[in-house]
């Protein structure tokens, strides 16, 4: 049997050009498992489908070796499992010497091994080149005084009043919720913020 496997890494991303690689290879579409998540690990719910249907003498087809996955040891440890544990070929579509129904011999074996040690090991090196630049693209942006994730909600002028009828009890907490537009607990925080900013103990 033919199987296919296509990953996409979020929402944004089209699997179009992966599925058009397996109806060239005359897959059928029934067989062809798509995930749409990071390839950090192997715990991915079609790619386990996929490897219980999987019997000796099938073939696999990815596209690209980053699409089976990024963490060199993992991508070493299930090529293992799938070619010599379950007994199945391998072809990675844009890397011919990825292709374990060819070169069936020592040499081809052993060009294959070689080849797939270097590309998954250049696959993880990018995933981890990414996240650096990702961190030092935000320790730059926090240098130059850009803030990231929600922004602050600002209390109303008035706030130091609105805690005062709060404590008082002249005022409800749905009041509070409509006057400040803000939840119980932002309310809380917030008052607690103005307490210590102000030098008020109680």
């Amino acid at each position: 049997m033919r199987y296919g496997y296509v990953r996409v890494s979020g929402k944004d991303q089209n699997e179009e050009r992966q599925l058009f690689a397996m109806r060239a290879k005359a897959v059928e579409k029934k067989r062809i498992y798509i995930d749409r998540q990071s390839g950090k690990d192997f715990n991915r719910p079609q790619y386990r489908r996929l490897v219980n249907r999987l019997r000796a003498g099938d073939i696999l087809y990815v596209l690209s070796i980053d699409r089976l996955g990024r963490n060199y040891q993992e991508i070493q440890e299930q090529w293992r499992i799938l070619t010599k544990e379950i007994g199945i070929d391998i072809c990675v579509l844009d890397m011919p010497l990825l292709d374990t129904t060819k070169g069936k011999d020592l040499m081809g074996t052993f060009i294959a091994d070689l080849t797939l040690q270097i590309l998954s090991f250049v696959a993880q090196n990018e995933r981890e080149n990414i996240r650096k630049r990702q961190a030092e693209g935000i320790a730059a942006a926090r240098e130059r005084g850009i803030r990231f994730g929600r922004p602050s909600l600002a209390a109303p002028g008035d706030f130091d009043a609105i805690v005062r009828q709060w404590e008082s009890g002249r005022i409800s907490m749905e009041e509070i919720r409509e006057q400040c537009g803000m939840s119980r607990a932002t309310f809380y925080r917030k008052m607690k913020e103005h307490k210590l900013a102000s030098g008020t103990k109680n």
